[in-house]
């Protein structure tokens, strides 16, 4: 295919809108982006309109004058939401948190059981005063837990209190933010619209929008933030983590929206209930909420399982009849380029992570380039979490269809409706996820069977991809009309030289994978979409890798059948499968890597009496004549994505020959000290695994050296775990074969 062809073959849909500064661009779908001279960069020129103070110290001083004094759009006055940021807004929070019933309850009952021990340990006598003495006491414990309520609540709640604040937070968070990523925030008018449309619905009812991102960077907090801004919607409460509490940026972002939690409760019942008491506060009227699904940031591009703490709190609200409403929108938040994946390389070959720091992310030069790209923000269509509930019910055993309500005790259909809701989230963010150029080219560079590629090989395979993602129902970053070509000079430009190597001494300009762990960030955004044809393509291997004719490579259904259910329940913690079950799905696949000419179906004449193969009568599978005739590039590609975890997961099992017990003739004592002699703590049991995986890699017994990372080696642990093999101990910190 030409260099000059374009990544835009799907249907024409919805306009992107580009927030950069203070302007707002609309690139609609077919929009060219004219060529220009350096100077003439239209983009770096929208970046400049945010003025600085040593190019245009007058502009700069007008422009913070505008945006102090709230003219026009700045004001924040017209907010679609719940009012905020007026003086007394956190006194008023504070008053509402600890008044909640819940919290008052729990108090008393604190409060009540501390007096009940004392008075098992005689501290109140045996006289006529006994009784007074308790009920004095208790009154004094409950104070005292009031006031360590007070002041935990004080600490914790956002304090949306100056307009002036928020106004001059807007412009610095817009400077820092369009010095890093000159191409600004890119949105969908169509979501736009849509968002706006259900938060003025919500404001009437007085139900609360709760965000819910994926979280790949400490920017994702602001992104929102700045949209919500801009588009005249009542900022969010922020969930996060008291780690980013640090002294004046704490004050600062707690000022902004930040909500501080810990990362761990623990047993700490008062804190727990207060952390409900004021989420519920929060839903009750109808304040918006935004907390990260995953828990922390994900380290690998790809998203992590849901993480079940802040959720359930949500859900509970809701669950429970505290709260009517509440209305959840999955957000998915995408770069051209990450500011931190240098740090998570870091601590995923076993580095310990370093404490946060302000200081050392704004001063990190990726963030000084002025090349990281854009940001890009999609918003699933919103859902009522009533609505979902509901469904849910009505899926429940026919025994406990009489009940009205799901009853809170009842652990066993909680956790089911909250496992079910953290993965829907997770679906729903990557339905709207968008694939950037950085990410095509990092998966074309890293599913190669060389050590690099041409650039006009480089164009004619990023084109493929972009197509397979469209048909894959994916979304490709809108550069509807610009030339592949320069699409991909951009994305290189973005990943630097640290991360894609060039060599420009040959007969064509030649790129190939510097840095491939770096890299594999990148290609793990675009694996979800794949993921069942990897998983097939996978299975299929342990015939093709047999070789010979296509006689011998062939595979039967049955069998297939039974690699790619195996291989699905050994990843079903890293990867989100679809929601039609197993089977179905392989058809379904199977029929897509017909159509595309990847493999070639056999199929019996005659209906299947087999119960696994009864609708569709495939009997066997092979690659197509085609796809051998071009070396196996298609296929090749599916199973390049998902070796990584295949080798990080066997990687984890060979690993537990450390845990092997001693032999029983071994002169080591008792048959307790043996058995406390396997105990190792966990840590060192990672950290051995990534020893020894890097030792596997440099002698070339692995592949992939991104399998050693810490977070797919946590994740097959994790799985060992869970099948039995391993025994983990947290009052000891070990674990145990």
């Amino acid at each position: 295919m030409s260099p000059l062809a374009t990544l835009s073959s799907s249907p024409p849909s919805a306009p992107d809108l580009d927030i950069l500064g203070d302007q707002i661009t609309i690139h609609p779908s077919g929009f060219v982006e004219p060529p220009h001279k350096q100077d003439e960069d239209q983009e770096r020129n929208l970046v400049e309109h945010m003025a600085r103070f040593r190019e245009s110290p007058l502009d700069f001083l007008r422009e913070v004058s505008l945006h102090v004094s709230g003219t026009g759009w700045r004001a924040y006055d017209d907010v679609i939401g719940q009012p905020i940021f007026y003086p007394g807004f956190t006194d008023n929070m504070k008053a509402m948190v600890l008044r909640t019933p819940m919290l008052r309850k729990r108090i008393e009952q604190l409060a009540g059981q501390r007096a009940e021990v004392e008075e098992k340990q005689g501290m109140f006598g045996d006289g006529s005063e006994r009784s007074g003495k308790k009920k004095r006491r208790k009154e004094e414990i409950q104070k005292s837990l009031q006031d360590v309520a007070a002041d935990l609540t004080d600490g914790m709640i956002c304090k949306f209190e100056s307009k002036r604040f928020i106004r001059g937070a807007y412009y610095l968070c817009t400077q820092l933010l369009t010095r890093a990523y000159h191409q600004g925030i890119h949105v969908s008018s169509e979501e736009v619209l849509r968002l706006r449309s259900v938060a003025e619905k919500a404001v009437e009812k007085n139900h609360s929008i709760i965000f819910l991102p994926c979280h790949r960077s400490h920017v994702d907090y602001v992104s929102l933030q700045l949209i919500c801004y801009r588009l005249g919607i009542a900022l969010p409460t922020v969930v996060a983590g008291d780690n980013l509490n640090l002294p004046v940026v704490g004050s600062f972002l707690q000022s902004a929206g930040a909500m501080w939690i810990r990362r761990s409760f623990g047993n700490d019942a008062l804190y727990t209930t207060l952390v409900q008491s004021y989420i519920d506060t929060l839903l009750q009227n109808g304040f918006n909420l935004e907390c990260f699904i995953e828990g922390g940031r994900s380290r690998i591009g790809k998203l992590l399982s849901p993480k079940f703490g802040i959720l359930s709190f949500l859900l509970d609200s809701v669950l429970s009849g505290r709260v009517d409403d509440a209305i959840i929108c999955p957000v998915s938040t995408q770069y051209d380029k990450v500011v931190e994946t240098e740090s998570y390389i870091s601590e995923l070959l076993g580095q310990p992570k370093p404490q946060e720091n302000l200081k050392d992310f704004l001063s990190a030069s990726s963030v000084l380039s002025l090349k990281l790209g854009r940001v890009d923000v999609r918003f699933h269509e919103p859902w009522s979490l009533r609505h979902f509930i509901n469904e849910q019910r009505a899926r429940i055993d026919e025994s406990k269809r009489h009940s009205t309500l799901i009853d809170p005790l009842l652990s066993s259909d909680r956790t089911r409706l909250l496992r079910t809701l953290g993965f829907r989230v997770l679906s729903d963010i990557n339905d709207v996820s968008v694939v950037m150029p950085t990410a095509l080219i990092g998966t074309v560079l890293l599913t190669l069977r060389g050590r690099g590629v041409g650039k006009s090989e480089l164009i004619r395979r990023v084109e493929w991809l972009s197509d397979r993602v469209r048909a894959k129902g994916g979304r490709v970053a809108h550069f509807a009309g610009a030339p592949t070509s320069t699409i991909i000079e951009r994305g290189l430009e973005v990943l630097g030289s640290g991360l894609v190597g060039e060599i420009k001494n040959l007969p064509e300009t030649t790129y190939y994978a510097e840095d491939r762990f770096q890299l594999s960030f990148y290609r793990n955004m675009t694996i979800h979409l794949f993921i069942s044809e990897a998983l097939v393509s996978a299975a299929m291997y342990t015939r093709v890798k047999q070789g010979g004719g296509p006689d011998n490579q062939r595979i039967s259904f049955q069998d297939l059948y039974h690699q790619v259910s195996f291989l699905s329940y050994i990843f079903r913690g890293e990867f989100i499968y679809p929601t039609t079950g197993l089977l179905p799905n392989l058809h379904k696949t199977l029929l897509g890597l017909e159509s595309d000419n990847v493999i070639t179906l056999t199929r019996s004449p005659s209906p299947s009496s087999s119960l696994v193969n009864s609708n569709n009568n495939i009997l066997s599978a092979e690659l197509s004549p085609s796809e051998r005739a071009c070396g196996r590039e298609n296929f090749d590609f599916y199973c390049f994505l998902i070796w990584p975890f295949i080798e990080s997961t066997w990687l984890g099992a060979v690993s537990l020959t450390m845990l092997t017990p001693p032999s029983p003739s071994s002169p080591t004592g008792t048959t307790s000290s043996r058995a406390n002699q396997t105990l190792l703590p966990l840590r060192a049991v990672q950290e051995k695994a990534q020893l020894l995986g890097k030792t596997l890699y440099h002698q070339g017994d692995l592949s992939y050296f991104e399998a050693v990372n810490k977070e797919t080696l946590k994740n097959a642990f994790q799985l060992f775990e869970e099948e039995g093999i391993l025994v983990r101990d947290d009052s000891v910190s070990a674990t145990r074969r």
